[in-house]
């Protein structure tokens, strides 16, 4: 795993993210190489993990391009990664580890 991921891994579960996963999907058919997928408590902690995600990664120059954000899900673009804070239902709902997965083990 590289220095970048293993950063806004820990930054996650320093803040208390739960079950915070990583799909690679470099060379893969996708628009990322990288998926970070944390469960937040609510929706305030989920805005808390955004503003130390940024407070914490700008200074290392992650530049966020976009950022959407609502009280289940926020997306974080990075560029090359996409950061999902998600609700527990929400993430039971889209099942988007599942999605990623098909997308990492289907052949070039």
């Amino acid at each position: 795993m590289n220095k970048r991921i293993e950063t806004i891994k820990k930054i996650l579960e320093d803040k208390k993210a739960e079950n915070v996963e990583v799909i690679d999907l470099t060379g893969k058919d996708y628009i990322v190489d990288f998926v970070v997928i944390a469960t937040t408590l609510n929706p305030k902690h989920g805005f808390a993990l955004l503003n130390h995600l940024r407070t914490d990664l700008k200074p290392l120059g992650e530049e966020f391009l976009r950022v959407d954000e609502d009280d289940e899900w926020t997306i974080c673009d990075l560029g090359d990664m996409f950061i999902n804070l998600m609700s527990e239902k929400a993430r039971e709902k889209y099942s988007l580890e599942e999605f990623l997965e098909e997308i990492k083990s289907s052949k070039e």
